[in-house]
């Protein structure tokens, strides 16, 4: 899953959604030099990350890419499913997307010291260019599409994605509103296990 869906996922302490959101630039147990909480949302994401690409529902929208963007399909899936949550927001949440987002990006400034320099670098972009309430519309999708692709050296390809999201948009917002209640399901529990180790 992408950004949006990770921080969705963490629940409504701060700390454990910081630790979500920058948990893949924390390699092996140096996770253990942060705070509990900070722990606990790292350790969340890795586990959502390792249900999500074992899931049969995923492997779906997945293996449609696959043979155009090889092991970049993963990734571009993780993008166009965080979209259909954009999208579909308010199925979700009773907070609007616009506020749940500036109140996650005030959460960040607040919490900047902690941040790997990594995102301390992206962070005045991200909110910005408001990333996480562009993920909702086709245009927003396309631009972060984009700027992987230019991250890969254009070798990915993934700007073109846009073109079977649009032509298998029914299917992928199927797959990931199966996928995403199980996912939520699973978060919960893990969470609340995390919680308590």
């Amino acid at each position: 899953m992408n950004y949006l869906a990770h921080i969705y996922l963490s629940g409504n302490n701060d700390l454990i959604t910081i630790g979500n959101f920058i948990a893949d630039g924390i390699k092996g147990k140096s996770y253990k030099e942060y705070s509990k909480d900070i722990q606990t949302g790292i350790l969340l994401h890795r586990n959502i990350d390792t249900y999500t690409d074992a899931h049969k529902t995923v492997r779906l929208s997945t293996k449609r890419l696959h043979e155009k963007y090889g092991h970049y399909s993963g990734i571009i899936v993780d993008i166009l499913y965080d979209h259909f949550l954009a999208k579909n927001w308010n199925k979700y949440s009773v907070i609007p997307l616009n506020t749940y987002v500036d109140t996650f990006y005030d959460s960040l400034e607040a919490h900047y010291n902690i941040l790997p320099i990594r995102i301390q670098k992206m962070m005045p972009y991200m909110i910005a260019d408001n990333w996480l309430l562009s993920y909702a519309s086709i245009d927003g999708i396309s631009r972060v599409l984009d700027g992987m692709n230019r991250r890969t050296k254009n070798r990915s390809g993934m700007d073109e994605a846009i073109v079977e999201l649009e032509e298998f948009y029914k299917e992928f917002e199927n797959e990931f509103t199966v996928f995403f209640d199980e996912l939520i399901a699973f978060s919960k529990e893990k969470l609340k296990e995390l919680n308590e180790a």
